[in-house]
């Protein structure tokens, strides 16, 4: 098998909101559909590349904030590919309990008060579940790698590991400004929402463990190893209640 290639498609300006393709020699497999809608601009990303909707082999979902799952449905309606998701969250896919939010900062607090994070979306029942911590090799949609539960952001938040030693984390980092994305997106922040800082300082810490160099998120990025450490790290500080403190020396909230 080749390297795949990981194709970005911004959904909003500056990175802000991204979905990503993992392009094979032939055919390819999205990760993320992003807000309702989305299928125009995903469109436009698969013409860029020679490729159309039928091309897409496989979709996977991280998780079921609308703008990661926002346009699966209708994707999957498009393409033919089957969705790809974690039990833990069926119940937000198929709409049978309303999603619930964890705010990180002030700029969630202000984010989860607007109609962006509750926009409804199509409900979809995924057709392949991993249940519990069980992996999904990749090996029979021609790519190098598995598919792995990381709990922290969402309860079925899950990544996409790559041999190529690229990994697509869904929102378990973010990088930028604000909700990320659109400046400073070499330094790693939290999402707006985010489950539990403790778990996901220790899937972060799993991840650059396990030798991966390359993160690829839902908002900014993509961020190296050194900086996801140092973010995970400060995850850890603030779980453990000692104060945490950015690359300035400031204080994080």
């Amino acid at each position: 098998m080749s390297v795949p290639e990981i194709i970005r498609i911004p959904i909003l300006p500056f990175n802000m909101v991204n979905a990503h393709l993992i392009k094979k020699d032939k055919g390819a497999i999205l990760v993320d559909t992003g807000i309702p809608g989305s299928e125009k601009k995903i469109e436009r990303v698969l013409r860029q590349h020679q490729l159309t909707f039928k091309d897409i082999e496989l979709i996977i979902v991280t998780h079921a904030h609308t703008d990661h799952a926002g346009s699966a449905a209708r994707i999957r309606e498009r393409s033919g590919a089957p969705i790809l998701a974690h039990k833990d969250d069926v119940d937000y896919y198929t709409r049978k309990v309303p999603m619930s939010y964890c705010t990180t900062s002030w700029v969630g607090k202000l984010f989860v008060k607007t109609p962006v994070p509750h926009e409804p979306y199509e409900a979809f029942e995924p057709d392949i579940l991993l249940e519990n911590a069980e992996t999904m090799s990749l090996s029979d949609f021609g790519v190098e790698g598995v598919i792995r539960h990381t709990a922290g952001h969402t309860p079925g938040s899950i990544a996409v590991e790559l041999t190529s030693e690229d990994v697509l984390v869904g929102d378990l980092v973010a990088s930028g400004i604000l909700i990320g994305g659109i400046a400073f997106t070499g330094h790693a922040i939290r999402p707006p929402f985010e489950d539990d800082p403790q778990t996901v300082s220790q899937e972060l810490q799993r991840l650059v463990g396990s030798g991966f160099k390359r993160f690829h998120m839902g908002h900014g990025g993509p961020l190296g190893a050194d900086e996801v450490m140092r973010h995970a790290e400060s995850l850890r500080s603030l779980a453990a209640g000692r104060p945490v403190r950015g690359r300035l020396g400031h204080p994080v909230p």
